[in-house]
């Protein structure tokens, strides 16, 4: 990210107008010790100027606190605790040379150690650090400016967001992905730098940020590898996350970031329009095609699966991520399908050889879906009513088949929430006398009736005399004004047990 290079000892030393020269030997320095930021460089001959210092900067001395009995191995060891990044001694003031003991003491606590000549005032080494931080910040200022003008030429590219993205990668060095309000990877740059065991975790924490409503910042580490997330959108809006394979960013990359944040936010915000105006045309050429003609949404769209076709309708899932999911996987695998929102849920239409798809919609969203079986557009209102038949039957997230509800019972088949309220609202009675007295007049008849109205049998069951269960029928019937030694009123009564909640 850097656009030039950071003010270190390492470019100081290179400054030959300064004639500045390295007294301790490199390879016995700590890794990197002449490589660190260099915030600051400051004078003193202070016997102990620590309290004066901030960390991550180099002392001069003249030395003339150094007398013969100055304890140098405490001298130095103060300086390394306070975090000083460099000593350099200006020789020929107080005295000829470099003291031999400082060099043994700043080897022994690998701090460098440098020599200033006598030629060059100690003034002249901070100028020429302060010049350099200067121009350091001068080249990332720069540096922001062009990365922003080269950003906004991304933007007006076609597939302007994916451009976006990665020239923001580019610019910074490294990997950029964007995940959507699902948290599904959408974009990412250089496409294939992370392997799948890092993306893997970092694809759920941007799902759990997305969740939390967080916009700040956050900061983990997978792998060893430390990334930082950034949300778009706004505060209960979120439309997405940025992730960045960065640990930090300085004042000038965060504000590039920031402002590819709301580019994309901006972005994000005119496909969502566009998204609504187009589930809004879809669920009116949905009304068209349960009037089983294909032809206006065919002139409409341009194209439409191929017959035979499947219905399928998905409820209980968020319809939003699940459109822009759907809608994405169909651009990017050139899969023709149908999709609407509606009353029941979500409908779904799509070619026979692509149900598989269905299964990872129920996986990915946890949704119930109710699928028809192969049909003709000119049957697409058959197919529907499969859909919500099949729809009716499941009670769990899963895919389940219209083919599968036609082996069951015409009860389950009927068993809408509808039906059951009536039921619950036919038997109230029975159930308030029973909640009252502690009786058992309900079980009595479910078991009745589990006997085909045999009372011996069923009192067997129940453990009590035949007449006692006669009694109880006869009760139910009149709490529930039916007429039990007819055959419908008991057609009737099971229907209603079989249909309520227990």
């Amino acid at each position: 990210m850097d656009a030039t290079e950071q003010p270190t000892l390492r470019a100081l030393l290179a400054r030959t107008d300064l004639g500045l020269r390295l007294v301790s030997r490199e390879d016995l320095l700590p890794a990197g010790a002449l490589d660190r930021p260099l915030r600051w460089v400051h004078s003193s001959d202070l016997a102990d100027p620590t309290p004066f210092l901030a960390e991550d900067l180099a002392l001069l001395t003249t030395g003339t606190q150094f007398d013969a009995d100055a304890d140098l191995d405490v001298y130095v060891d103060r300086l390394s605790d306070r975090g000083v990044l460099g000593l350099g001694f200006g020789s020929d003031v107080h005295r000829a040379g470099v003291p031999d003991e400082l060099v043994v003491e700043c080897a022994r606590r690998g701090i460098p150690l440098f020599e200033v000549p006598y030629r060059t005032p100690f003034i002249a080494v901070a100028r020429a650090h302060s010049e350099a931080i200067a121009a350091q910040a001068y080249a990332r200022r720069s540096w922001a400016l062009d990365t922003q003008r080269a950003l906004a030429l991304a933007a007006l590219r076609p597939r302007g967001l994916d451009a976006t993205v990665a020239e923001l990668g580019r610019r910074l060095g490294v990997w950029v992905g964007m995940y959507d309000a699902s948290g599904a990877l959408q974009l990412s740059h250089p496409p294939s730098a992370l392997p799948s065991e890092a993306l893997a975790p970092l694809g759920v924490r941007a799902t759990e940020v997305l969740a939390r409503g967080l916009e700040t910042g956050q900061s983990l580490t997978i792998d060893e590898r430390t990334f930082t997330l950034f949300t778009v959108g706004r505060g209960g809006h979120l439309r997405g996350v940025i992730a960045l394979a960065v640990d930090a960013l300085d004042a000038e990359a965060r504000t590039v970031v920031t402002s590819v944040i709301a580019m994309a936010g901006l972005a994000l915000e005119q496909s969502d329009q566009l998204a609504r105006s187009r589930r809004r045309l879809h669920s009116q050429l949905l009304g068209s095609l349960l009037g089983d003609d294909a032809a206006l949404a065919r002139r409409v769209l341009g194209s439409m699966p191929a017959a035979p076709v499947i219905v399928a309708v998905a409820a209980d899932g968020p319809a939003g991520p699940l459109t822009d999911w759907w809608e994405r996987r169909r651009s990017e695998h050139g899969t023709a399908s149908f999709l609407a929102e509606s009353a029941d849920g979500v409908v779904l239409c799509l070619s026979a050889a692509d149900a598989s798809l269905l299964d990872e919609v129920a996986t990915r969203f946890g949704v119930r879906i109710g699928a028809s079986g192969s049909e003709s557009y000119d049957a697409f209102s058959r197919a529907h009513a499969q859909a919500l038949a099949a729809l009716r039957q499941q009670q769990g997230p899963g895919v389940f088949a219209y083919a599968d509800t036609v082996g069951s019972s015409i009860l389950s088949a009927l068993a809408t929430d509808e039906a059951r309220l009536v039921a619950e609202s036919r038997l109230a009675a029975l159930r308030d006398h029973d909640t009252r007295t502690g009786g058992e007049l309900e079980t009595s008849v479910r078991i009745w009736l589990e006997h085909d109205a045999k009372s011996e049998a069923a009192a067997a069951v129940l453990g009590v005399h035949r007449h006692t269960l006669r009694s109880r029928i006869t009760q139910a019937g009149v709490l529930l004004g039916f007429d039990l030694s007819s055959f419908p009123a008991r057609a009737e009564l099971w229907a209603l047990l079989q249909t309520a909640r227990d």
